[in-house]
């Protein structure tokens, strides 16, 4: 909205043709990729709007800023739904240097020389390392006593490294945090289990992979959370639905999406029947059901496209099968016929 509103509501631009992102590989010898999108406009329609998607050309109506064939619709930035839906938040940033982040090598180290170190050590997920299933750990001193840590010349070595970066910085807001070096910058931590949303997720995913982390596990700022979330809403964020209107609001990073609380907050949610609820919670927890049989499995083997199990996928399909019943969609409904019901959906919200 900051740029095509005004574009087109104050200056009358019309969007005539657009190149959806792609990949332009330049004649650099860093050989670097530059992601792109074309988009011709002017101060006139033309007869013939052309979208176009990879090889596919789209002949539309209407382009609007998302290169949709849709209404011009502008996403509000809003920090809550307010529609009585699960708030989602930002992780904790650290913003401390790397000093209070762990390897496993290093945790291992601390435990060894004093294993009582085990209570304030815990692990440290962000969007990484929550889809490729890798371990990080993290100093977690909140309501800490300092005499469990203070004869620990390592932690001590580590705080004191905290609070010289932070006083170092240009940022006002950060060199005030270096009164409290044994703290995150940002503490958000929840004190339940959550759902936890990557992030940055790759653009060849059907799904962006959704999981559920307990409260002991320190949410990365690479990560969205939602405190105590259902299984409804598990299953509804894990539809082809909600995913296909992140493929279109979400920021991107490269190719890469890049989701955002105006994703979620502004996701038009549907008002299913108890029954229809019911149903959705039973193949979302399906869905987790699928990924218990692949234990050794990362959320990027279960979910790249070619190595997908035939259970997982199978209960995915069952999972959008009745998410589109809730939404009243029909079952044959494509991905551009499910982002414009969508759209609508949200003009009719935002226009009572």
């Amino acid at each position: 909205p900051i740029l095509w509103k005004d574009l087109i509501s104050k200056n009358h631009i019309r969007i005539n043709f657009a190149y959806r992102s792609f990949v332009w590989y330049s004649e650099a010898t860093d050989k670097a990729h530059v992601h792109c999108v074309i988009i011709g406009f002017a101060g006139h329609d033309t007869v013939k709007k052309k979208i176009y998607d990879g090889s596919t050309i789209i002949e539309a109506r209407h382009i609007n800023g998302y290169l949709l064939d849709a209404d011009d619709i502008y996403l509000n930035l809003k920090k809550d739904a307010g529609d009585g839906r699960p708030k989602i938040i930002q992780g904790n940033k650290p913003w401390d240097g790397g000093f209070l982040i762990l390897k496993k090598e290093e945790r291992d180290e601390m435990l060894l020389r004093n294993p009582q170190l085990a209570t304030v050590i815990h692990p440290f997920i962000g969007s990484y390392e929550l889809i490729n299933g890798k371990e990080r750990f993290c100093l977690w001193l909140v309501g800490v006593e300092p005499s469990l840590y203070r004869n620990d010349p390592e932690i001590m070595r580590r705080i004191a490294g905290v609070a010289e970066i932070r006083r170092k910085t240009k940022t006002v807001a950060v060199r005030a945090l270096a009164d409290s070096p044994t703290l995150f910058a940002q503490i958000r931590q929840p004190s339940t289990d959550y759902l936890a949303v990557p992030e940055v997720s790759g653009e060849s995913r059907e799904y962006i992979p959704l999981g559920y982390l307990s409260s002991d596990v320190i949410a990365s700022n690479k990560l969205f959370l939602i405190p105590d979330a259902s299984m409804y809403v598990f299953g509804l964020l894990h539809s082809s639905i909600h995913n296909a209107w992140m493929r279109v609001v979400a920021g991107r990073l490269g190719m890469s999406y890049s989701y955002s609380p105006a994703v979620y907050n502004n996701f038009p949610w549907p008002q299913p029947s108890d029954a229809q609820k019911s149903k959705i919670e039973q193949t979302a927890q399906a869905i987790l059901d699928a990924r218990a049989l692949y234990p050794d499995s990362s959320l990027a083997d279960l979910y790249d496209s070619l190595t997908m199990p035939p259970e997982l996928r199978k209960a995915h399909r069952a999972n959008d099968a009745a998410v589109l019943e809730a939404y009243g969609f029909p079952k044959d409904a494509t991905e551009s016929d499910i982002v414009a019901r969508l759209f609508k959906m949200y003009q009719d919200l935002t226009s009572r």
